[in-house]
């Protein structure tokens, strides 16, 4: 599936502060107007934290007040469908989302909880790892399933595009990961030829990943945080862009306080294509496959700081997109 996006836009990773799930929708859709991303609200309610989420409607799975997860191993079951719905308390940020996107034709980008670190999680609550990651494929999948067709059904005339949040990826090299690396990169390229017929999918890590692992799954956007850590990484990088796919670069940081003006996140951009341009990348592949973002969600922000880091990405996206516009009409001139 394609879908047009301009080179250098700018769009969000997902969960948002806001309470008053109406106001997030509005909220993207004023910030993010080109590719707003559906917001998950774990502030409004619990059952939109991240493993919460993607394990709404998984039989043997109980999600309490507070998020918190509950595992009873005897009646988890791969074979089981999950049950979901689109009225579940999960789902209030995606619901506001569609009311208030009705009518729009242009892409809306949405996020989901990969198998890998719904596996390991349901691990760490004492499942045996081949259970555990059987019954993460299975809630994954159906998530995916479930949730496109919801946005098919409520936005007809826009294309979507999926990213796969594992976070669980940042360790899968390390000794003693329950499974071998080639099975978690098996799992989470699973996932995304759940729906890749009908949406351009990627992967998200918010942490240093290993890059070369996350690359091999085969999505089409790989969305990173701008570290200089990726020059470690940057012939996986380049093959990555040549082949075709979009970095989504996570320019400015979500984990410490932001300035009030983007010039510093735009020079340790620029900085760090420098360098891979250095290391052998195509300068201008860097630019006209790039879409910018926060390094991560904004959940842990109030409203005026999520404004304001959405304020620079746009800012930093802007350039971007000039750069990456001018790189192409010298190329044609």
């Amino acid at each position: 599936m394609k879908v047009h996006v301009p080179a250098g836009v700018a769009t969000g990773v997902g969960s948002l502060p806001h309470i008053d799930a109406d106001a997030a929708a509005e909220f993207v859709l004023l910030h993010q107007p080109v590719l707003p991303a559906i917001p998950s609200l774990p502030m409004r309610s619990p059952a939109e934290r991240i493993l919460a989420h993607g394990l709404v409607g998984v039989r043997g799975v109980t999600i309490d007040e507070a998020g918190e997860v509950a595992v009873d191993v005897d009646r988890l079951d791969p074979l089981v469908a999950v049950a979901l719905d689109l009225e579940h308390d999960a789902f209030g940020g995606l619901r506001a989302f569609l009311s208030a996107a009705a009518g729009r034709q242009g892409p809306v980008k949405w996020q989901v909880v990969g198998p890998v670190t719904v596996g390991l999680a349901l691990a760490h609550r004492g499942v045996p790892p081949a259970l555990a990651f059987d019954v993460a494929v299975r809630a994954v999948r159906e998530h995916l399933l479930a949730v496109r067709q919801w946005v098919a059904d409520a936005l007809p005339a826009c294309p979507q595009v999926v990213v796969i949040d594992e976070p669980g990826f940042s360790n899968v090299m390390e000794p003693g990961f329950p499974i071998p690396p080639d099975t978690a990169i098996d799992l989470t390229s699973g996932a995304l030829a759940a729906i890749e017929q009908q949406a351009i999918m990627g992967v998200h890590c918010c942490a240093e990943g290993d890059w070369a692992a996350i690359a091999a799954t085969g999505p089409t956007i790989l969305s990173v945080p701008a570290e200089p850590a990726l020059l470690e990484v940057a012939g996986h990088l380049s093959a990555f862009l040549e082949s075709g796919g979009w970095i989504a670069w996570g320019a400015v940081p979500t984990d410490r306080p932001v300035g009030t003006a983007s010039d510093r996140y735009w020079r340790d951009l620029s900085g760090l294509w420098c360098s891979l341009v250095q290391l052998g990348g195509d300068p201008v592949r860097l630019r006209t496959q790039a879409l910018i973002t926060p390094a991560c969600g904004l959940a842990l922000h109030d409203v005026a700081q999520a404004a304001q880091v959405l304020r620079l990405t746009n800012e930093i996206a802007e350039r971007v997109h000039g750069q990456a516009v001018a790189t192409r009409l010298t190329i044609g001139a």
